[in-house]
Protein backbone atom coordinates (compact mmCIF):
# COMPACT_ATOMS: atom_id res chain seq x y z
CA UNK A 1 0.00 0.00 0.00
CA UNK A 2 1.46 3.37 -1.01
CA UNK A 3 1.92 6.21 1.45
CA UNK A 4 -0.91 8.08 -0.25
CA UNK A 5 -3.23 5.07 0.10
CA UNK A 6 -2.30 4.68 3.77
CA UNK A 7 -3.04 8.37 4.39
CA UNK A 8 -6.42 8.08 2.63
CA UNK A 9 -7.22 4.98 4.67
CA UNK A 10 -6.73 6.90 7.93
CA UNK A 11 -8.76 9.89 6.70
CA UNK A 12 -11.54 7.66 5.33
CA UNK A 13 -12.15 5.98 8.69
CA UNK A 14 -12.01 9.28 10.59
CA UNK A 15 -14.53 10.82 8.20
CA UNK A 16 -16.89 7.88 8.60
CA UNK A 17 -16.60 7.96 12.38
CA UNK A 18 -17.56 11.63 12.42
CA UNK A 19 -20.25 11.26 9.74
CA UNK A 20 -21.97 8.39 11.54
CA UNK A 21 -21.41 9.75 15.03
CA UNK A 22 -19.79 6.55 16.22
CA UNK A 23 -17.93 6.06 19.46
CA UNK A 24 -14.46 4.50 19.33
CA UNK A 25 -15.99 1.15 20.28
CA UNK A 26 -18.64 1.37 17.55
CA UNK A 27 -16.04 2.37 14.98
CA UNK A 28 -13.89 -0.62 15.94
CA UNK A 29 -16.86 -2.91 15.33
CA UNK A 30 -17.65 -1.13 12.03
CA UNK A 31 -14.07 -1.59 10.80
CA UNK A 32 -14.04 -5.28 11.73
CA UNK A 33 -16.60 -5.95 8.99
CA UNK A 34 -14.60 -6.31 5.72
CA UNK A 35 -17.67 -5.43 3.64
CA UNK A 36 -17.59 -1.90 5.02
CA UNK A 37 -14.10 -1.31 3.66
CA UNK A 38 -15.18 -2.71 0.28
CA UNK A 39 -18.25 -0.46 0.15
CA UNK A 40 -16.22 2.60 1.15
CA UNK A 41 -13.65 1.85 -1.54
CA UNK A 42 -16.42 2.13 -4.15
CA UNK A 43 -18.17 5.15 -2.62
CA UNK A 44 -16.24 7.80 -4.59
CA UNK A 45 -17.59 6.37 -7.86
CA UNK A 46 -21.11 5.93 -6.48
CA UNK A 47 -21.18 9.57 -5.39
CA UNK A 48 -20.84 10.51 -9.06
CA UNK A 49 -24.13 8.77 -9.91
CA UNK A 50 -27.75 9.90 -9.85
CA UNK A 51 -30.53 7.35 -9.53
CA UNK A 52 -33.60 8.38 -11.51
CA UNK A 53 -37.05 6.86 -11.15
CA UNK A 54 -39.35 7.98 -13.93
CA UNK A 55 -43.12 7.59 -13.91
CA UNK A 56 -43.86 5.49 -17.01
CA UNK A 57 -47.52 4.76 -16.24
CA UNK A 58 -50.03 6.72 -14.20
CA UNK A 59 -53.78 6.58 -13.79
CA UNK A 60 -55.90 7.97 -10.97
CA UNK A 61 -52.90 8.99 -8.85
CA UNK A 62 -54.10 10.99 -5.83
CA UNK A 63 -50.70 12.71 -5.61
CA UNK A 64 -51.01 13.69 -9.28
CA UNK A 65 -47.85 11.93 -10.45
CA UNK A 66 -47.86 12.02 -14.25
CA UNK A 67 -46.00 10.08 -16.93
CA UNK A 68 -42.61 11.73 -17.30
CA UNK A 69 -42.33 12.88 -13.68
CA UNK A 70 -38.96 11.95 -12.21
CA UNK A 71 -37.72 11.27 -8.72
CA UNK A 72 -34.01 11.89 -8.25
CA UNK A 73 -31.77 10.25 -5.67
CA UNK A 74 -28.05 10.49 -5.04
CA UNK A 75 -26.00 7.32 -5.38
CA UNK A 76 -26.55 6.47 -1.71
CA UNK A 77 -30.33 6.61 -2.14
CA UNK A 78 -31.10 10.01 -0.62
CA UNK A 79 -34.01 11.82 -2.24
CA UNK A 80 -32.83 15.00 -3.94
CA UNK A 81 -35.91 17.03 -3.04
CA UNK A 82 -34.95 20.16 -4.99
CA UNK A 83 -35.17 18.18 -8.23
CA UNK A 84 -38.41 16.32 -7.50
CA UNK A 85 -42.10 17.17 -7.77
CA UNK A 86 -43.48 19.31 -4.94
CA UNK A 87 -45.37 16.29 -3.61
CA UNK A 88 -43.96 12.77 -3.60
CA UNK A 89 -46.32 9.99 -2.64
CA UNK A 90 -45.13 7.74 0.19
CA UNK A 91 -46.33 4.74 -1.82
CA UNK A 92 -44.08 5.75 -4.72
CA UNK A 93 -41.21 5.84 -2.22
CA UNK A 94 -42.19 2.35 -1.10
CA UNK A 95 -41.84 1.18 -4.71
CA UNK A 96 -38.51 2.99 -5.05
CA UNK A 97 -36.87 1.36 -2.03
CA UNK A 98 -36.18 -2.14 -3.42
CA UNK A 99 -35.01 -0.72 -6.75
CA UNK A 100 -32.53 1.60 -5.06
CA UNK A 101 -31.35 -1.20 -2.78
CA UNK A 102 -30.77 -3.45 -5.81
CA UNK A 103 -28.96 -0.60 -7.57
CA UNK A 104 -26.53 -0.21 -4.69
CA UNK A 105 -25.94 -3.95 -4.35
CA UNK A 106 -25.21 -4.32 -8.07
CA UNK A 107 -22.90 -1.32 -8.04
CA UNK A 108 -20.96 -2.64 -5.05
CA UNK A 109 -20.68 -6.03 -6.82
CA UNK A 110 -19.19 -4.32 -9.89
CA UNK A 111 -22.28 -4.69 -12.09
CA UNK A 112 -23.80 -1.74 -13.99
CA UNK A 113 -27.21 -1.19 -12.34
CA UNK A 114 -28.63 -0.22 -15.75
CA UNK A 115 -28.25 -3.89 -16.67
CA UNK A 116 -30.82 -4.81 -13.99
CA UNK A 117 -33.43 -7.08 -15.60
CA UNK A 118 -36.44 -5.88 -13.64
CA UNK A 119 -36.16 -2.09 -13.41
CA UNK A 120 -39.82 -1.31 -12.83
CA UNK A 121 -41.96 -1.20 -9.72
CA UNK A 122 -45.43 0.08 -8.92
CA UNK A 123 -46.96 1.80 -5.95
CA UNK A 124 -49.02 -0.42 -3.67
CA UNK A 125 -52.36 1.05 -4.80
CA UNK A 126 -54.02 -1.55 -7.04
CA UNK A 127 -55.99 1.00 -9.09
CA UNK A 128 -59.71 1.60 -9.42
CA UNK A 129 -60.31 -1.66 -11.35
CA UNK A 130 -59.26 -3.64 -8.29
CA UNK A 131 -60.86 -1.52 -5.57
CA UNK A 132 -58.12 1.07 -5.13
CA UNK A 133 -57.80 4.64 -6.38
CA UNK A 134 -54.90 4.87 -8.78
CA UNK A 135 -51.57 3.42 -9.70
CA UNK A 136 -48.19 4.52 -10.99
CA UNK A 137 -45.30 2.54 -12.38
CA UNK A 138 -41.70 3.74 -11.95
CA UNK A 139 -38.70 2.80 -14.08
CA UNK A 140 -35.14 3.05 -12.80
CA UNK A 141 -32.04 4.35 -14.54
CA UNK A 142 -28.64 5.36 -13.20
CA UNK A 143 -26.92 8.35 -14.74
CA UNK A 144 -23.58 10.07 -14.34
CA UNK A 145 -23.84 13.45 -12.62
Amino acid sequence: MSLRDKAWDVVKWKLMKTHLGYTDEEMKKFRENPRNDDVLSKAPELIKKTIVLEVVESHGCNSQHKVGDKLYFDGAGNLLTKHCPTKVCVYAMNAATPLIYATNELFYAGVDPNEMRFRRAACIDVGVQCGGWGRIVLELSVKDR
